[in-house]
């Protein structure tokens, strides 16, 4: 069965406050099965928008990936997200 992926493309607009969402986002999202292949780090953008910050996150399938980021409560959390940073959030099923 292929894996799922979430995949997230974010610019942080208030510092201060997105480390919260980082820290409840977290215990969610490894209840679901997450492994976070990339969570922040270097990077450059040789083509595209510059989002700033990006996260790639592996479940054991796309619908693992689907029900993690629809879980009532992971889109609680994510209203921090929304409020601290624009971001581009994609579910995608890998090979």
């Amino acid at each position: 069965m292929p894996k799922g992926y979430l995949i997230g493309h974010i610019r942080v607009t208030d510092p201060e406050g997105y480390p919260e969402y980082v820290r409840r986002d977290t215990p969610i999202l490894e209840s679901h099965g997450a492994r976070f292949i990339v969570r922040g780090g270097a990077s450059v953008t040789p083509e595209g928008v510059d989002m700033g910050r990006h996260v790639v996150i592996e479940f054991d399938s796309y619908a693992a990936a689907k029900a993690a980021y629809e879980d009532p409560a992971y889109q609680e959390v994510a209203g921090i997200r929304r409020a601290c940073a624009e971001s581009t959030i994609i579910l995608v099923e890998g090979v």
